[in-house]
């Protein structure tokens, strides 16, 4: 049967990329055909991310990656998701009259990981220099790129608001005090100059791996660091409580992080095991999801049929109750992964899946965490709204909202790379003066009642929802895929791993299928709020399935046809053969390659 699909897979045995935007995987492309390797094609491409999608990611935001070295013949995690400042604490924002830490501002930073993320990546994995991977970057910040017509709009919608409040953001996005139009050529020449004395700073060095060093040392403990310091310091500005705060966020902060590499959580489903980040990210839900799935006969199922979708929402919905009461930054709480993943508590939790819609959050029982659970289910009923406001990457909802971008590399060598960068997007907090970048807002993942793994602490990461994925097939790295999303990312990258595994269709083709998410749980971002027993679902599914998920309990929300994920993917095949495909949702991702 010759499967549908929006467009082709890509083929090939050199390179492939895909990413959410065109011009990134371009660039990415174009340092592969250089003779760079993966790693560098990574980074080139998410710096350039920072650029065309200003309001998904940013210089001061995070990142997230897994990947497998060829040459260590190893699958690892780089961790560039920052910690909390030393003066965040849950005393001082109590003390703001905060309950929650705002969406927004410049109390909702952490320290900003992405840059030593990319540097550590570049300096132990790639080949190339900093200013190789930084050029493309500074190209189109310096020369202009296409205004999409989203972050037109969102510019547009934050116009008054920037004017009044965050004037510095206001002259970066509105210059001249007009608002870009959506494809107009659109630059940051302040951003360019920043790159531009980095490298500068960089090259006064000599050799490679020094001059990767000296970058670090400009950004976290010299010019960079000392202009966000300075601003920090003394500003006063409006976030999402209603109210004016002052940050944290410090040189001393910056000066004593850095990124880091660690070993990745996995499991096996089927012949496949999933690698994804330990529990300071949200990964493990997706493992804990295909736990809870084993038990379950997908491939005897239609993979857009109402029993597929019922049963894994409803695994979703327990994965991700755990990870409210669970997880964390495991250097700071026991955190009980392989208890989760374990068979005998997935047995015992696979028997809650019944015939008829959950409407309740049930996090399992972990021996020795009794009092965790008690505390985390009381917060929750005491502070959790009702109406989902999720980090979204649907177009039907508000622009005015941050998100995420995605990224996939596979080089001939075998090398594979899968990202997920984001934070400091144009609408997290204003411009650095002088930088031409905002700092980020990952610091409202924490709760300000202490005792829990996701408590506000200084040192602390906060549990992120950045979540890539890297899958082996019997014991051979194979698939990188990811999605930006929030709180979505696994959501959506879990039907189309199941649909790929059990139904065995082309990657386009697998990417290319109705996608659905639930909110029935509480939300990561700002308010923090929850649908319980409700399921998006774009309405290209059919309306006989929509009918029957409603007839078994479903909250139905109708999204228009090719509105929800960005889905991205690429795999290697035992013989050399590359593939890759991105989807046709929003009209931004796409998967080049030869």
């Amino acid at each position: 049967m010759t499967e549908f699909t929006t467009r082709p897979e890509i083929l090939g045995t050199f390179g492939v990329v895909t990413s959410t935007h065109w011009i990134a995987s371009a660039v990415g492309m174009a340092i592969l055909e250089k003779g760079g390797n993966a790693f560098d094609a990574a980074v080139a491409t998410g710096f350039v991310l920072q650029i065309v999608e200003p309001h998904l990611c940013g210089p001061g935001g995070d990142m997230p990656a897994v990947f497998y070295s060829k040459k260590k013949d190893k699958v690892e995690v780089i961790c560039a998701q920052g910690p909390a400042p030393a003066g965040a604490t849950i005393e001082h924002y109590t003390s703001e009259g905060l309950k929650l830490i705002p969406g927004d501002g410049l109390l909702a930073t952490v320290i900003p990981g992405a840059f030593d993320g990319w540097m550590l990546m570049l300096r132990d994995y790639g080949t190339m220099s900093v200013r190789d991977v930084l050029e493309p970057a500074i190209y189109y910040a310096e020369q202009g790129h296409p205004m999409l017509a989203r972050v037109s709009a969102t510019i547009k919608g934050l116009a008054s608001f920037f004017e009044t409040e965050w004037p510095t953001s206001y002259a970066t996005w509105l210059p001249g005090g007009v608002a870009p139009e959506a494809q107009s050529n659109f630059k940051n020449p302040v951003l360019a100059e920043t790159w531009k004395r980095l490298i500068a700073e960089a090259e006064a060095k000599t050799g490679r791996e020094n001059q990767i060093e000296a970058a670090r040392d400009a950004f976290y403990r010299g010019f960079v660091a000392e202009a966000i310091d300075r601003y920090v310091s003394t500003a006063e500005v409006m976030d999402a409580s209603g109210a004016r705060h002052k940050g944290v966020l410090t040189a001393d902060d910056m000066a004593n992080w850095r990124a880091t590499v660690e070993a990745p959580q996995t499991y096996d489903y089927h012949d496949w095991t999933v690698a994804k980040t330990p529990a300071w990210g949200q990964g493990p839900v997706l493992l804990q999801s295909l736990a809870l799935l084993k038990g379950f006969d997908l491939s005897a199922m239609d993979p857009a049929g109402p029993d597929f979708v019922h049963v894994v929402v409803e695994a979703m919905k327990l994965a991700f109750a755990d990870r409210e009461v669970y997880y964390g930054d495991p250097d700071f709480a026991q955190i009980p992964t392989e208890y989760l993943l374990s068979e005998g508590y997935n047995a015992e939790r696979r028997k809650l899946i019944g015939s008829q819609a959950s409407l309740e959050l049930r996090p399992g029982r972990v021996p020795g965490y009794d009092r965790q659970f008690d505390l985390t289910m009381g917060m929750l009923a005491e502070v959790s709204g009702k109406g989902a406001v999720y980090e979204p990457t649907m177009s039907h909802l508000t622009e005015k909202r941050g998100d995420t971008v995605h990224i996939d590399v596979i080089d001939r060598w075998g090398n594979m790379v899968s990202t997920t960068p984001s934070g400091g997007w144009l609408q997290s907090s204003p411009i650095v003066p002088g930088l031409g970048f905002a700092l980020n807002s990952r610091a409202q993942m924490f709760w300000l009642k202490p005792g829990l793994p996701t408590s506000l602490e200084p040192g602390k990461r906060p549990r992120t929802t950045l979540t890539p994925s890297l899958a082996l097939h019997q014991g051979r790295p194979t698939l990188v895929f990811g999605t930006p999303g929030g709180d979505q990312q696994d959501q959506w990258q879990l039907p189309f791993f199941l649909r790929y595994v059990h139904h065995k269709p082309n990657l386009q083709a697998a990417i290319d299928m109705p996608l659905f998410h639930t909110t029935h749980f509480p939300g990561s971002f700002y308010p923090r709020t929850s649908q319980p027993g409700n399921i998006m679902v774009e309405s290209n599914i059919g309306a006989d399935v929509l009918a029957e998920l409603r007839r078994r309990g479903h909250q139905i929300t109708v999204a228009d046809p090719w509105s929800v994920g960005r889905l991205t993917a690429a795999r290697r095949d035992a013989d050399g053969l590359l593939r890759a495909a991105a989807t046709p949702r929003l009209m931004q991702a796409y998967a080049v390659g030869r």
